[in-house]
């Protein structure tokens, strides 16, 4: 049976994690702690930036910028996630599905465009440290901020807006959220340059920006490698630890899960799934615990909450 998106009324079904449905609950035992993880976890390093006059250098005002993109794929992917796993509601508007896709994908641009902005700030930090403050100051950190912005909306508003325009087949999602691949295959035909163009946004996205942050850290290499003190050469490479450890948490997922739907054709489907998740969730349940344990400065202010706590 046809059923075309033009209507108002079109309703998608999501059946959560395709060959495991009857383990729905449990699965939502580490799902839900990851999200309780993730609201704490972003939540505290958000208010240690906050309120810390210390903390507000560039460094960790990206830093609170990513926390932020973290918790707003977090929002978008949980709280219908848990819905589907604890109450069996599989029913999601087309409107919802679309709104819930542009905020998860676009935050996912976001985290990348930061990470690039992480990566000049390293950079500026090993390679021009006398110039760091003068160069990297607060309002260029807000324009880079506003740019990552930008390019999270601009490239992911049409991917919602080309959806509208397909008829769908089927409405039945074998997903746990909308995700973009996902609600393609629904499509009767046609659905071409929607491929297209979210091929497109992958290699725009990953590769230049993985280009971007590898040009980056070859200049830092090279810059090191000049320095003629080792314990130096072990601070400066200290410094970009925790970003590079954030780095490989975020894009490894991503590009696993990018090419299981694409080429993995052999991998069963319940696989696709849980790697989709586990993209989306694991770089947010990480990230604040990567800069927890290797930043000095958000270690003793943890530190010092806690001793205060009990007076």
């Amino acid at each position: 049976m046809l059923i075309f998106n033009h209507s108002s009324f079109l309703t998608f079904t999501l059946t959560g994690i395709p060959g495991l449905e009857s383990q729905h609950l449990w699965l939502s035992l580490p799902f839900s702690s990851m999200f309780l993880a993730i609201l704490i976890g972003n939540g505290a390093i958000l208010f240690l930036v906050a309120t810390e006059p210390t903390l507000h250098s560039p460094m960790y005002l990206f830093l609170a910028l990513l926390m932020v993109a973290d918790l707003i794929s977090a929002l978008a992917l949980l709280p219908k996630f848990l819905c589907l796993f604890w109450f069996n509601d599989k029913d999601i508007t087309a409107k919802a599905c679309f709104t819930q896709m542009f905020f998860i994908h676009g935050a996912s641009v976001v985290r990348s465009a930061l990470l690039v902005a992480m990566a000049f700030d390293r950079f500026m930090a090993v390679c021009e440290p006398l110039h760091y403050n003068t160069i990297l100051s607060h309002s260029l950190v807000g324009r880079l901020g506003l740019v990552a912005l930008a390019k999270g909306v601009i490239l992911i508003l049409p991917m919602p807006l080309l959806l509208q325009r397909l008829t769908f087949c089927h409405v039945v999602i074998p997903h746990t959220y909308c995700d973009h691949m996902a609600v393609v295959k629904m499509a009767c035909g046609h659905a071409i340059p929607n491929r297209i163009y979210g091929l497109f946004v992958i290699l725009l996205v990953v590769g230049l920006d993985l280009l971007l942050i590898g040009f980056s850290y070859g200049l830092i290499l090279q810059a090191v490698v000049r320095l003629n003190s080792r314990d130096t050469t072990c601070k400066a490479l200290n410094t970009c630890s925790a970003h590079l450890f954030v780095i490989l948490v975020t894009y490894v997922p991503a590009l696993f899960s990018s090419l299981t739907h694409r080429i993995g054709h052999s991998i069963p489907p319940h696989a696709h799934v849980l790697l989709a998740n586990l993209y989306l969730l694991l770089p947010s349940v990480l990230n604040p615990i990567i800069y927890g344990i290797k930043m000095k400065e958000i270690r003793h202010r943890v530190a010092k909450c806690l001793c205060r706590g009990p007076a």
